[in-house]
Formats: structure tokens, C-alpha cells, sequence
């Protein structure tokens, strides 16, 4: 079962959403589900107290907070 809901947003976080949705071709719906499960992905490792970083192309590493 699907649920609707409302969803405000600046018109700079809409500029965002509707640029990844070109980028990735996908509709604005589908950029907010994998956003949702990225998250979700992420405060899981971070709950476990696992960590998670990126890396630059020098291997520099920075790591991802939650707050």
C-alpha cells in the first residue's frame, strides 16, 4: 500500500531535486526514494558504530556524520 504526502521545499532544494532527476533520469520521486534508503543505508552503519568515508582522488578521506 502507497501513501501520498505533502512535501515543502525551498526553491533551492527543488533546484536540486529537479537537477539530479535530469542528471540521473529519473523522476523527482525516484531521486527522494533512493535519497530515503541512502540514508536509511547510512544511520544503520553509523547505529552498529561502523563509520563511513569518502575519498578524493589525492586518497584523501573524509568521513560521514549524521547529525
Amino acid at each position: 500500500m502507497k501513501k501520498m504526502m505533502t512535501l515543502n521545499l525551498t526553491e533551492r532544494e527543488m533546484k536540486v531535486l529537479e537537477e539530479l532527476a535530469i542528471e540521473k533520469g529519473l523522476n523527482k520521486t525516484s531521486v527522494l526514494k533512493q535519497a530515503l534508503a541512502l540514508y536509511q543505508l547510512i544511520h544503520k552503519k553509523i547505529e552498529l558504530g561502523e563509520k563511513i568515508f569518502t575519498e578524493d582522488e589525492n586518497k584523501e578521506k573524509s568521513e560521514i556524520v549524521l547529525l
